[in-house]
């Protein structure tokens, strides 16, 4: 499959979906997210990383520092009740969103 953009306003929700499944460092989520896209959806450091600090600052997500599966401490993001709460939002709002576009594609 060739590889894709990410939908432009789509990373957080991608983030909160992939940390609802467990704690996971920056890493882990990119290779998470490049595993259940097929290689298609590929996320540089440089948009991931100061995604997961606004939503770490947002208090959306919590971080704690722990041994990674290679024995390296690393940063493990996990949701909070307020992250869970801001992922129903945004997948309402997706589904909204593709709903909505559908439509257009069906009634074009």
């Amino acid at each position: 499959m060739n590889k894709m953009d990410i939908p432009q306003g789509t990373l957080d929700l991608l983030i909160l979906t992939i940390l609802s499944r467990g704690a996971l460092h920056g890493y882990g989520i990119s290779q998470r997210l490049a595993e259940l896209t097929e290689d298609a959806f590929q996320v540089n450091p440089g948009s991931l990383f100061p995604a997961l600090y606004k939503l770490e600052q947002d208090g959306k997500l919590q971080s704690d520092w722990a041994p990674s599966d290679n024995n390296r401490n690393a940063k493990f993001y996990s949701l909070t009740r307020s992250g869970r709460k801001q992922l129903e939002r945004e997948r309402e709002r997706w589904n909204r969103v593709t709903l909505m576009i559908a439509n257009v594609l069906e009634g074009a």
